[in-house]
């Protein structure tokens, strides 16, 4: 996350971080959840919903209570990160959140293309992804759908450029996001073909494969093996 000396700085992306006037701010899990929470909000929530959401086996007094205990914790960093007001909790105009720059980022990627260095430092972390409440991974499947296709696009872009050892960042980006992601091994089969490494190519097609086989039953698309096809002889890669 990129560290500004004024202002507040909420990371969503590989781990929760929130910065505030430059210095990095230490919250109890309780009030990192909160923040986490109404930041993935579309809008502003009712104070009972999110203590429901986030209290859920707990009594609804006990669920006000701790969430009275982490606005208080909150506040004690001395920046404005939750707008409390009324009945009513909405992350602070005043926030800039990692994820919002990287959906937008993405979006634009898919679209007409920006800055490539800054994409794959962008889109390579996922989603609290050490957090397993239902409404994290909701959004951090979501998310993960958007940035796997931006990294696709990007490798796609690269190749066409002739920028290949970028490709293959941010084609291994890619599958690490999601191994059974077809597109992004055929990504780097073509890095591989594009940089006149055949058996690396080989290579990627046939892990590909056994993971395919052995995680779902199922093979390879008839785009892959027509791509296969081109470089060798079906015997050549059993």
């Amino acid at each position: 996350m990129t560290r500004t000396r004024n202002g507040v700085r909420l990371g969503l992306l590989g781990a929760f971080d929130l910065e505030c006037g430059g210095a990095r701010v230490l919250l109890p899990m309780s009030a990192q959840r909160l923040v986490a929470f109404v930041a993935l909000q579309e809008h502003a929530v009712l104070r009972a919903y999110a203590a429901g959401s986030l209290w859920p086996d707990t009594s609804d007094g006990r669920a006000h209570a701790n969430l009275r205990s982490a606005l208080w914790r909150l506040h004690r960093c001395g920046h404005r990160v939750i707008d409390a007001t009324g009945d009513q909790l909405r992350l602070d105009s005043g926030v800039r959140v990692d994820l919002f720059e990287a959906e937008a980022l993405a979006r634009r990627s898919l679209v007409d293309g920006v800055d490539d260095e800054l994409e794959l430092s962008a889109l390579a972390g996922d989603l609290l992804p050490d957090w397993y409440e239902e409404w994290v991974l909701l959004e951090r499947e979501r998310y993960r759908a958007l940035r796997l296709r931006a990294l696709d696009a990007l490798c796609e872009r690269l190749i066409g450029a002739g920028r290949l050892d970028d490709a293959l960042d941010v084609g291994h980006a890619a599958v690490a996001g999601e191994p059974l992601r077809e597109s992004a091994h055929r990504a780097l089969v073509r890095v591989h073909l594009a940089e006149g490494n055949t058996g690396e190519a080989i290579r990627q097609y046939r892990l590909f494969r056994r993971l395919l086989r052995d995680h779902l039953g199922l093979e390879p698309s008839g785009r892959m093996e027509e791509l296969m096809r081109g470089i060798t002889t079906p015997e050549a890669v059993p």
